[in-house]
């Protein structure tokens, strides 16, 4: 199949030439930890080529490491598309399926939510929150050690350190985690696109409600920042919803996937218990491996682009697949090997680029880092209870990841 992929990617450059055996996403590929050949494949002779979607429709494809990058700094390619009614789609999901916004007002208003973040996610309130944290990962693995073994670690670390830590700086209350928790869920669900929307609907409907309490009183969490701004309540609660979900949801995945990479590369897990001081490039070679969704970043050409010299009209569907680029062996050494001593000079695309740079990265490294630093000191036996083929991954999320982590020590 790779190669009679091969022999006709030479021919996918012409706009208005969609042959009928476009290669098809979502790729295979042969266990949680590792990426699709087909992207290496794709890439070597293509690194922008045209692919048919889960949806069935046809998308470029960037799969190369500079190719992202300009593909996430060029501004002409948005989440908005000139003519939503006829965009392609990539799947059924509510969230990343197709277009969302408006042309004409999505650079706007993407540079005023920024703009209106920023100061959430600052370097001083994310060290400030630092201390916080920490104390979450003591108190969930202090539970943890007194579990019957056994014990999923998702259950007991990977889900509710995220939560814990969103519901803190957002100001969410604690008990209302399984309310919104189920709604994430539901969202990323791939198999039921009504009761997705239906559940996204919900979610902004709850962070409203949570919104308009904190105009009322006020604290010192972002939630209260948000009910401060001048906005329409229904944007604001838009924005807190977006905040709720993503500032958890990926996080959980990192963790299960850092834990996974870190069992299945001994010598690497030892040199971070011998190394502290390896713990930064830990998590960055965490965030450049982990692939816990088969998935790519979205976007649509408002106007005429090009991208790793391949044009590409107004309208089309851009995929950019962060985790093959983080995989490009042009850019990096050995890319598919899992190296805590990697040189960190090459930044990996976990967060996108440029302007699409994500806002809540800096939060994610601090909950990283506090695991990372913490789970194998306290915890230096820990092994998977199951042989790691055993793990059933989460197929009908977007989001991926596994269904439960069984380890003990």
């Amino acid at each position: 199949m790779t190669d009679h992929v091969s022999d006709h990617l030479g021919d996918t450059h012409d706009a208005g030439f969609e042959p009928a055996d476009l290669p098809r996403m979502p790729f295979a590929r042969g266990g949680p930890l590792e990426v699709p050949e087909m992207y290496r494949t794709l890439r070597t002779r293509e690194p922008v080529t045209r692919v048919r979607t889960q949806a069935g429709d046809v998308a470029w494809l960037v799969s190369g490491y500079e190719e992202a990058r300009q593909a996430f700094a060029d501004r002409r390619l948005g989440r908005s598309a000139p003519t939503p009614e006829q965009a392609a789609r990539f799947s059924s999901s509510v969230l990343i399926g197709g277009p969302i916004g408006d042309i004409a007002t999505e650079r706007a208003e993407h540079q005023w939510m920024r703009r209106m973040l920023a100061p959430a996610f600052s370097a001083r309130r994310m060290t400030a929150l630092g201390p916080r944290v920490q104390e979450f990962v003591d108190d969930l693995l202090d539970h943890m050690a007194g579990r019957p073994r056994p014990v999923d670690l998702r259950e007991e670390l990977s889900l509710p350190l995220p939560i814990l830590v969103i519901c803190e700086l957002l100001g969410v209350p604690y008990d209302d985690r399984g309310h919104f928790r189920k709604l994430a869920d539901t969202m990323t669900d791939l198999s039921a696109p009504e009761r997705a929307r239906a559940a996204m609907t919900e979610l902004g409907r709850y962070t409203r409600e949570i919104v308009v309490a904190k105009r009322a009183a006020p604290a010192g969490d972002v939630f209260s920042d948000l009910a401060a701004m001048d906005a329409p309540d229904e944007q604001i609660a838009a924005m807190a919803a977006g905040l709720l979900f993503a500032g958890h949801e990926t996080t959980v995945n990192r963790i299960d996937y850092g834990v996974l990479l870190l069992l299945a590369n001994p010598a690497q897990r030892d040199t971070l218990i011998l190394d502290p001081s390896r713990l930064d490039a830990t998590v960055e070679e965490i965030l450049r491996v982990a692939a816990p969704g088969n998935h790519g970043m979205p976007r649509y050409a408002h106007e005429d682009v090009t991208i790793g010299g391949v044009t590409i009209r107004r309208g089309e569907a851009v995929l950019i697949a962060t985790t093959a680029a983080n995989r490009d062996e042009r850019v990096f050494a050995d890319p598919d090997r899992f190296d805590v001593a990697r040189d960190p000079d090459t930044p990996h695309l976990a967060f996108g680029y440029a302007a699409r740079y994500c806002i809540g990265a800096s939060l994610a490294r601090v909950e990283l880092r506090a695991v990372f630093g913490t789970l194998f000191r306290r915890f230096p036996t820990l092994a998977l209870a199951v042989p790691a083929e055993e793990l059933t991954e989460r197929g009908d999320s977007f989001t991926g990841g596994v269904t439960h982590l069984p380890v003990t020590w």
